[in-house]
């Protein structure tokens, strides 16, 4: 792909103003479609630089309880692929600026077909795709097809991935690279700062993307402990927890659903501000 995304745009203009990203990660549809939209459509006003929404998937093996609970949420309410678009594109009639990255698994892509997300996709307005189960050597399956389509392949990195299998990992990568800075599965474990720095810069010698670095990110203190070595911060389980603790007892959304997600964007959004200040 040639041309500049929102993605690529997005991340040079953060660049020019010396401060990291907030890329913040919502599963489509959870609570509800309405609930998930107004969170959404709010979150740029809040602080998120990039938004990663989720694809729900019933077996999501690389999220813990909390992302998994949040599929098993949106899935309840009856969000498919079709209203997941249909989300990024009611986003976008108010928002053509901010990049929203699909993020989940290939079984549901697979399923829908693949020439036909990837266009539908693009369509919505989405910019680019986290697929956490497909390794670079399954590129051929949807990375190649997504970038001749003019959508971002961001790949994840992890601390096991060494300086060998670094350079298929970043083959084919675009947008950004998303270091995983724990093992294990997502918002169960704190990043150890010292080894995300580390790690980072050892990323950064192999590429020119930017590197955002994500799992057990929240607080803004932490938030602000990353930006300071890394393009950009992004926060997940966080924000699903806040949404599971703001519904009702019989796990609907209340008038405090959103304000809650909202909230906690503005403290995040506040911390990676303050580490570029």
């Amino acid at each position: 792909m040639s041309d500049a995304t929102r993605i690529d745009r997005r991340f040079a203009a953060l660049k020019d103003e010396g401060r990291s990203a907030l890329v913040t990660f919502v599963t489509a549809g959870d609570p509800d479609y309405a609930t998930s939209l107004e969170i959404v459509k709010g979150l740029p006003a809040a602080g998120a630089d990039v938004i990663e929404l989720g694809m729900p998937f019933t077996d999501p093996m690389a999220d813990g309880p909390a992302i998994q609970a949040s599929s098993l949420r949106a899935l309840a309410s009856g969000q498919n692929m079709v209203r997941t678009l249909d989300l990024v594109r009611e986003f976008r009639t108010g928002d053509d600026a901010t990049p929203i990255v699909l993020m989940g698994y290939y079984n549901p892509i697979y399923v829908y077909g693949v020439d036909l997300f990837l266009a539908d996709a693009k369509s919505a307005g989405a910019d680019g795709l986290i697929i956490v189960d497909l390794p670079p050597e399954e590129d051929g399956e949807l990375c190649i097809p997504a970038l001749n389509a003019g959508l971002n392949f961001i790949r994840l990195a992890t601390p096991t991935t060494d300086d060998a299998r670094l350079p298929s990992v970043l083959s084919n990568t675009s947008g950004f690279v998303y270091y995983v800075s724990v093992l294990g599965i997502t918002g169960t474990k704190a990043p150890d700062i010292g080894s995300v720095t580390q790690s980072v810069a050892r990323i950064k010698r192999h590429t020119d993307l930017p590197v955002a670095v994500g799992f057990g990110v929240r607080s803004a203190e932490q938030a602000a402990q990353i930006a300071d070595g890394a393009d950009g911060v992004v926060v997940g389980s966080a924000l699903v927890n806040a949404v599971r603790d703001s519904l009702d007892d019989t796990g609907a959304a209340t008038g405090s659903t959103a304000g809650a997600v909202l909230g906690l964007v503005e403290e995040l959004a506040g911390g990676v501000r303050q580490a570029s200040a």
